[in-house]
């Protein structure tokens, strides 16, 4: 006896949930072997919600003490290693070869396990104590920006983990727009974060166009930092970094960039802020 199968329902992920666009409206993606899906094209209004559902998860996020962020992160490694085979096979059907889709698995991996163990020396390396001419400690640590949007790049997985990873390793949480060609291995891994110890809000993921989006984040004022590492339109990218200058938000800007080669600080570095304190020397 032939049985029906079970479609999957891409949907978005806010907050640590899984809801549909508020618009209602989906767009269809094509898979390698022919299959369609439909991915739900988020709005404004959800724009919206993820960066309050990202506001509302910082101060949990950025207070925990960086060696159980770096907990959690290897953790979401652990999550993605079980799942090996479904992203393999979501890979291949985003268009990769079979053999490059395990290279890209392994690498994604290993991004995560190499930023989750940065996440409690980052502070070492990035902060100091500072020479005075006074009875004074005088010393710079550095802190989460806050609130990060990101257009990620169309590298389904890699990409993604690249720009996400080393965000949450040091404390802040993100709202990302997925690649808008192959969003499906986007909300696969949502799953993995959802069944990992990442708190809601920490990460958002929404599918869709960026550049009906994009605008938006860079606009709003609750947003601290953009990363614009997926932008390959010169316009938008440049219209984006005018968005964004009312708040004085943090840019990475678009560029041509090698996800695969191996990661470096400033992915970190970039979206962090410092804080320098003075005591009294004796007291």
């Amino acid at each position: 006896m032939s049985r029906t199968d079970v479609r999957k329902t891409y949907k978005l992920y806010i907050g640590g949930a899984f809801p549909r666009s508020e618009s209602g409206r989906t767009y269809l993606v094509e898979t390698a072997d022919g299959t369609t899906a439909n991915a739900s094209k988020a709005s404004r209004k959800d724009a919206r919600d993820a960066v309050g559902a990202a506001r509302k998860a910082f101060g949990g996020w950025s207070g925990r003490t960086a060696y159980n962020r770096g907990q959690v992160v290897y953790r979401v490694a652990e999550v993605l290693e079980s799942r090996r085979a479904q992203f393999e096979a979501e890979l291949v059907g985003a268009g990769s070869a079979a053999a490059q889709a395990g290279v890209e698995v392994d690498a994604a991996v290993d991004r995560l396990v190499w930023y989750a163990g940065w996440t409690d020396k980052i502070a070492q390396v990035h902060g100091s104590a500072n020479p005075v001419a006074g009875p004074y400690f005088n010393h710079s640590a550095p802190e989460p920006a806050g609130v990060v949007a990101v257009v990620a790049p169309a590298s389904p997985l890699l990409g993604l983990v690249s720009v996400v990873a080393p965000l949450i390793a040091v404390g802040n949480t993100c709202v990302v727009i997925a690649s808008q060609p192959a969003p499906l291995v986007a909300i696969a891994f949502a799953e993995v974060l959802a069944t990992s110890d990442v708190p809601g809000g920490v990460v958002n993921i929404l599918t869709g166009d960026a550049a009906e989006i994009a605008p938006w984040l860079a606009s709003h004022m609750d947003v601290n930092g953009l990363d614009l590492t997926g932008v390959d339109d010169a316009d938008l990218a440049r219209d984006l970094e005018v968005a964004a200058a009312d708040n004085l938000k943090r840019i990475r800007r678009a560029g041509v960039e090698d996800l695969a080669a191996s990661p470096a600080l400033d992915r970190m570095t970039t979206f962090l802020e410092t804080k320098t304190v003075w005591h009294p020397m004796g007291l």
